[in-house]
């Protein structure tokens, strides 16, 4: 049997797939980063990997004359998602599904930055995300979008409403990111300095990951474990 190919789109090289990794390769996954910057979008077949994963990053999807390689990785997620294949997104991941999906994509009125909790909707527990119940985890976004047609909002926080959205077996996307852990945490602040505000405490957002990501980090791999195992039983039953 083929072994199973996983494609990680990467913006910033240390917003990565962090705690997701060990579940992904677990699960039989080969892993590899395309590198936005050094590698080609372009070269990317969105139908080819058995699972496609979008990772943050600090631009806004709205920014594509600044950035015009976001029209190129939103035409991709629009044919991938046509074809309904397994699609992760993560914070800027899942603006730009939602945003391939049809939904608009705008500044929020409060930027959430730190550690807090997450309120899940009746879909959101009984899904994979149910194990993030009372679990602090990382928020560290200024947009948010529409919940796209056709998805299920999983988790809400008060300033965000669409905190994390599914669309059958295939889709999972997460608008805080689950897969932060505290080993290199410290190259976030370092990357995010410009983001980082006066208002922004460093040395709390940093002691408060040192308390809350080793239990994020825990059951955001059973999240994982779980949904990869439901793409699992998708292709045993094809």
């Amino acid at each position: 049997m083929p072994q199973l190919t996983a494609v990680a789109i990467r913006h910033v090289s240390f917003e990565d797939l962090g705690s997701f990794i060990g579940p992904i390769e677990k699960a039989g996954y080969r892993v590899t980063y395309c590198d936005v910057g050094l590698d080609a979008l372009s070269d990317l077949d969105p139908i080819k990997p058995d699972l496609l994963v979008v990772l943050g990053g600090p631009i806004g999807v709205y920014e594509d004359l600044k950035y015009p390689f976001l029209k190129t990785e939103i035409g991709l997620l629009r044919e991938r998602l046509a074809a309904d294949l397994p699609t992760l997104g993560i914070c800027l991941g899942a603006q730009l599904i939602a945003s391939a999906l049809g939904s608009a994509v705008y500044p929020a009125k409060k930027k959430e930055l730190g550690w807090a909790n997450i309120d899940l909707s009746d879909a959101g527990r009984q899904s994979v995300v149910r194990h993030l119940q009372n679990t602090q985890v990382l928020h560290w976004h200024g947009d948010t979008f529409d919940l796209p047609p056709q998805c299920e909002r999983l988790a809400s926080t008060e300033a965000c409403l669409n905190q994390a959205f599914m669309r059958g077996k295939n889709l999972l996307a997460f608008q805080f990111h689950p897969e932060a852990t505290a080993r290199g945490f410290e190259r976030w602040l370092i990357g995010h300095t410009c983001e980082l505000s006066s208002q922004t405490d460093v040395g709390e957002l940093r002691n408060n990951t040192a308390k809350f990501a080793p239990m994020l980090e825990s059951r955001a791999r059973m999240v994982i474990e779980k949904w990869i195992g439901g793409l699992a039983e998708v292709r045993n039953n094809r």
